[in-house]
C-alpha cells in the first residue's frame, strides 16, 4: 500500500475492508480528528486486535500535537514507549519474552531477529517509514506513571486534597460533587464501603472538606485525621456533632485512616510529580505529553481510589477552560470495565458519566475500551458518538452492542435501517472492525494499519523500571540542583569565616559617614530601601560578574543618599481589551544621577512601593553625608515632571503577538500557557480553514462526479449498443453466407450487410469517446482533489508551528497614563566589605537590595 497523504487533524486509522472477499481494499481510512470530541467507545474480545487500533489511534494523536492522559490497568499501553525507528534486532531483543521464544524454538536473538523483519515488511505493507517513526517520538512526551510505586514516576495525591481553584460561591455545585467523589474514594481506600448520601462517614467527611474549601484552605492526611477527632463544624443537619456521629466512633474512623498512612507502602502516595492534569497535559515548554497511568500493581481498592481522584481532577480541569469544536485533549480509559457498570454506584462512576455528557464542549475527548460491554452503564454507550466494534465472543455482549449502538443512532438522528448490524459484526475478524461515526452518512468496515509502536504485550514492573530510569535519574538531578540553587539563594544571614563584624566594633565609622541618620525637616519625604541580599549573597553576585572570591576580613552595612520615584503607568488597547497598570519603582543610587534628578541613568527596584520603610534596617552601621540639593523638599519636588516626562518617553509595553490568531501573551502569563493557548486557536483556525477549503471544493467535485457517473451510464449503454449491434451484424453475416450457399444472391443483402458494419463500427467509436470522455472527467478530478490537498498542506504548515509567527509589538502610553505617586530621598543599603590582604587589601561597596530584571 502507498504511503497515505500527512493530514494535521486526521488519524490514519488502517484501510477499508471487503467483508465479502477478505480483502483489503486500497482506501486508506482517515477519521477527523475533531469527531472524537464526542467521545468513542471501543469493544472486541480477546485477539480482536483492539489494543493495536488504539494504539495506532493514540499515535496518530501524537503526531497531531494532542495530549492524552491514559488510564492502564493491564499495562499494554505502555507499549507506546517501544519506538524503533531503525527496526534493529537489538532494539527488539531487550523486550522480547523468553517463554514466548521457547514455545517457537528459537533463542530470544532468533526471535529478536524474527520480530525486527515482520515489524520492517508490516510497516511497509501499510506505507509507514521510519521517519514517521521518528517524528513520532518528537511530537510527545511519553512518561509512566505508577501510583503508589516509585517504580515508575510516583504520584502525589495530597494535590487532589487541596482547595480547587474555583470560586465555591460560583461553583458550589461542581466543588461538592468533587467533595463526594474524594470522600468516597478515600473511604474506599481505607476499606469503608460508603454511601455519600445516607452513611455517617461520607457525610462527615464532605462537611469537613467544604469547611476548609470554603476558605480556600488545603488539606492533607493529618488534618483529616485530626478533623475526624475534632470536627470543625457544631452540627451536621439538625443534629449537632456528637449525636450524628459520636466521638468514640469518629475515633475508630479516625484509626483507620491512620493505620492506612502508617503503612510503609502508603508513603509512595504521597511522594511523586503533583495530580495537576495541566502539568499532565503539556511540560514545562508547552509540548504535549501523553501520560500513562499504569494501575497493573494496585489491588481493586486502590485501583478505584486513584481513577476516582484522576477523574475528578479530570472534570475541574476540564471545566476550567473555554469552549471549542476542537480537540483540545484526550481521556483514554484502556478497560473500563468496573468503573463504569450498569447498576452499582462505584465512586469512579459519577465523574466518568459528568465527562461524557459535558466534556464534549470544552473539546476533551473521551475513549473508552472494554471487552465486557454488557458490564458498561448504558447511558455512558449512548454519549458516544464514534464506535469501534471488533469480533465478539458472546452472543449477550452483541445484543448489548447492537442495543446501545442503535441508541447512539436515535440520538444523532439517524435511523440505520438500511444496514444489516447484527451480520457485519458476525463476518468481522482479528484487525478488522466495523467504524461507525455519527457524523458521517455510512458505517465503514476497515483492517488496522499495523502499529509504529512495539506491541509486546503487558509490561512489567521492572520493565517499566527500566524505561523509566533515564527519566528519573533526570528529575533526580535537576531536584538535587535546584535543592543546591534554593539552598545558595534562601540561606539565612550569617558572618563570613575568619572575620569580625564590622557595625559591631566601636569606632569603625567609614570616613564622611554617620552612626545616625541626618535629622531633616519632617516635610522632607525619606524612605528607606529594604535589605533583599546578606552580605554573602552580594559577594556571590560580585563574584560572578569578576570571577573570583576574594578573602574577607569585615563587614558594615551603610546607607548612601539618592533618589527614589515612584509612579504608575497605564498602557491601553481598546481593541485588544488590554489595560495594563505597571507600578515603577526607579532609584537614582549614584550622587551624579541623583543630584541631577537624571532617570535615565536610574535602577529599577525589585521590590513594591509598599515595601519601602520609614526607618533603617536594625543592623545598619552607618550612613553616608546628605548633599545639601537632596536636604529640602522643595529641591526634591523639582524632581517630579523629569520623572514623568522620562517615563512618558521612554516606557514601553511589549506584546508578543500572533497575527493570525490575534493572540498576545497576557500579563503574568507564563510562555509555557501561551504556547498552549495559542496552539489550540492554532488547530481551531486550521480546522475552520480546512473546512472551508473542502466547502469551496466540495462544489466543483460534485458536479464533476455527477458528470463521471453520467458518463458512465452512457458507456454501459454504448457498450451494450456495441453488443447489440455486433450479435446483429454477426447473425446478418449467417444469413449471407447461408444465402450464397443456397443461391439466393441479392444486393440488398450486401448492403444490408455494410449498414450494420457501418452502425457496429459507429458503435464502437461511441465507446471510444465516452472512455476518453471518462479519462478526462478522471484527470480533472485529479487535479482539483490534489490542488485541494496542497492548499490543506499549505494550510496545515501555516498553523503546525505558531510560536514562531509570533511578532513583538509596543505600547506607548498616553501623556495623562503617566501619574508620580512620589520622588523622594531615597537611603539605599550597601555592603561595605573589606578584602584580606593576600587578596589585595581594600574595600568593596556592593549593593544590598535587588534590582529588578531588564525585559
Amino acid at each position: 500500500m502507498q504511503a497515505p497523504e500527512e493530514r494535521l487533524g486526521s488519524f490514519y486509522l488502517g484501510a477499508e475492508y471487503d467483508l465479502a472477499t477478505g480483502q483489503r481494499l486500497e482506501k486508506p481510512v482517515h477519521y477527523d480528528a475533531r469527531d472524537l470530541t464526542t467521545h468513542a467507545v471501543c469493544v472486541g474480545m480477546t485477539g480482536s486486535g483492539k489494543t493495536g487500533l488504539c494504539i495506532g489511534l493514540l499515535e496518530e494523536a501524537a503526531l497531531d500535537r494532542v495530549p492524552v492522559i491514559l488510564i492502564d490497568p493491564k499495562g499494554d499501553m505502555t507499549n507506546l514507549l517501544l519506538q524503533f525507528p531503525d527496526l534493529l534486532p537489538e532494539d527488539f531483543l531487550p523486550w522480547i519474552n523468553e517463554d514466548d521464544a521457547r514455545r517457537k524454538g528459537k533463542s530470544t536473538e532468533e526471535l529478536a531477529a524474527a520480530t525486527a523483519e515482520q515489524w520492517k515488511n508490516g510497516l511497509a505493507d501499510w506505507g509507514i517509514s521510519p521517519d514517521r517513526i521518528r517524528q513520532l517520538g518528537k511530537s510527545a512526551d511519553y512518561t509512566i506513571y505508577t501510583p503508589g510505586s516509585d517504580t515508575g514516576i510516583s504520584v502525589s495525591i495530597l494535590g487532589s486534597l487541596a482547595a480547587p481553584d474555583l470560586d465555591f460561591g460560583e461553583h458550589a455545585e461542581t466543588i461538592r460533587e468533587r467533595i463526594s467523589g474524594t470522600a468516597g474514594a478515600l473511604l474506599g481506600l481505607a476499606g469503608i464501603k460508603a454511601d455519600p448520601v445516607r452513611s455517617r462517614e461520607s457525610i462527615l467527611l464532605a462537611a469537613i472538606f467544604e469547611h476548609f474549601w470554603k476558605q480556600g484552605q488545603d488539606l492533607d492526611i493529618a488534618l483529616l485525621i485530626s478533623s475526624i477527632q475534632n470536627p470543625p463544624v457544631r452540627q451536621i443537619g439538625v443534629f449537632d456533632v456528637n449525636t450524628f456521629f459520636p466521638e468514640k466512633e469518629r475515633f475508630e474512623l479516625a484509626m483507620s485512616f491512620n493505620a492506612l498512612i502508617a503503612s510503609p507502602s502508603f508513603q509512595s502516595w504521597l511522594t511523586g510529580d503533583p495530580l495537576e492534569i495541566d502539568r499532565m497535559l503539556h511540560t514545562a515548554e508547552g509540548k504535549p505529553r501523553h501520560s500513562i497511568f499504569y494501575l497493573a500493581h494496585l489491588s481493586e481498592s486502590e485501583r478505584m481510589f486513584f481513577v476516582t481522584l484522576l477523574l475528578e481532577n479530570v472534570l475541574t480541569w476540564t471545566r476550567a477552560q473555554s469552549g471549542t469544536s476542537s480537540l483540545r485533549a484526550l481521556l483514554y480509559f484502556d478497560e473500563v470495565f468496573g468503573y463504569l457498570p450498569p447498576v452499582a454506584e462505584p465512586s469512579s462512576k459519577r465523574p466518568l458519566l459528568t465527562l461524557l455528557k459535558q466534556a464534549r464542549a470544552f473539546g476533551l475527548g473521551c475513549v473508552l475500551v472494554t471487552q465486557n460491554p454488557v458490564d458498561l452503564d448504558y447511558k455512558g454507550l449512548t454519549n458516544t458518538g464514534t464506535w469501534f466494534i471488533g469480533k465478539l465472543q458472546a452472543e449477550r455482549d452483541k445484543q448489548r452492542v447492537l442495543e446501545g449502538l442503535k441508541s447512539a443512532i436515535a440520538e444523532a438522528g439517524g435511523s440505520g435501517g438500511s444496514v444489516d448490524y447484527d451480520s457485519i459484526i458476525s463476518q468481522l475478524g482479528s484487525r478488522v472492525f466495523l467504524l461507525h461515526n455519527v457524523h458521517e452518512d455510512r458505517p465503514i468496515v476497515f483492517q488496522t494499519r499495523w502499529a509504529m509502536s512495539f506491541l509486546s504485550g503487558p509490561m512489567t514492573r521492572p520493565q517499566i523500571r527500566k524505561l523509566m530510569a533515564p527519566r528519573k535519574n533526570i528529575k533526580e538531578s535537576t531536584a538535587s540542583a535546584a535543592g543546591r540553587q534554593n539552598g545558595t539563594a534562601s540561606a539565612a544571614p550569617e558572618n563570613i569565616p575568619g572575620r569580625e563584624t564590622a557595625s559591631s566594633v566601636p569606632g569603625s565609622l567609614p570616613y564622611g559617614f554617620t552612626a545616625t541618620p541626618p535629622g531633616l525637616d519632617p516635610a522632607v519625604k525619606q524612605v528607606f530601601v529594604p535589605v533583599r541580599l546578606d552580605a554573602r549573597a552580594a559577594l556571590e553576585v560580585h563574584a560572578r560578574l569578576t570571577g573570583g572570591m576574594p578573602g574577607v576580613t569585615a563587614e558594615q552595612l551603610v546607607y548612601e543618599p539618592g533618589l527614589v520615584g515612584s509612579a504608575s503607568v497605564v498602557f491601553s488597547d481598546r481593541k485588544r481589551g488590554v489595560n495594563e497598570n505597571r507600578r515603577v519603582l526607579l532609584a537614582c543610587s549614584d550622587q551624579g544621577s541623583a543630584l541631577q534628578g537624571d532617570w535615565e541613568r536610574g535602577e529599577t527596584l525589585a521590590v513594591p512601593p509598599e515595601s519601602l520603610s520609614d526607618r533603617p534596617d536594625e543592623r545598619a552601621a552607618a550612613f553616608a553625608a546628605l548633599p545639601e540639593a537632596l536636604s529640602t523638599a522643595r529641591s526634591i519636588s523639582a524632581f517630579d515632571q523629569p520623572l514623568a516626562d522620562w517615563l512618558y518617553y521612554n516606557s514601553r509595553f511589549q506584546l508578543h503577538v500572533h497575527p493570525g490568531t490575534g493572540l498576545f501573551r497576557r500579563t503574568g502569563e507564563s510562555e509555557r500557557d501561551f504556547a498552549i493557548r495559542l496552539q489550540q486557536a492554532a488547530r481551531e483556525m486550521r480546522d475552520r480553514e480546512v473546512d472551508a477549503l473542502e466547502k469551496k471544493y466540495e462544489s466543483q467535485l460534485d458536479r464533476l462526479r455527477e458528470k463521471i457517473r453520467r458518463e458512465e451510464r452512457e458507456l454501459q449503454q454504448d457498450e451494450a449498443e456495441h453488443r447489440n449491434r455486433k450479435t446483429t451484424e454477426l447473425v446478418g453475416l449467417g444469413e449471407s453466407v447461408l444465402g450464397f450457399f443456397l443461391g439466393r444472391k441479392s444486393t440488398r443483402s450486401i448492403n444490408s450487410a455494410m449498414n450494420r458494419r457501418r452502425m457496429t463500427a459507429n458503435a464502437k467509436a461511441d465507446i471510444e469517446e465516452s472512455r476518453e470522455t471518462l479519462e478526462d472527467l478522471q484527470r480533472e478530478q485529479d487535479a482539483i482533489s490534489a490542488e485541494m490537498q496542497e492548499l490543506a498542506r499549505e494550510i496545515a504548515a501555516r498553523w503546525e508551528t505558531p510560536e514562531s509567527s509570533l511578532i513583538s509589538e509596543e505600547l506607548a502610553p498616553r501623556r495623562s497614563d503617566v501619574t508620580v505617586t512620589f520622588v523622594a530621598l531615597g537611603w539605599l543599603p550597601f555592603w561595605r566589605i573589606t578584602v584580606a590582604a593576600q587578596d589585595g587589601a581594600g574595600t568593596l561597596t556592593l549593593p544590598a537590595y535587588e534590582l529588578a530584571e531588564k525585559a
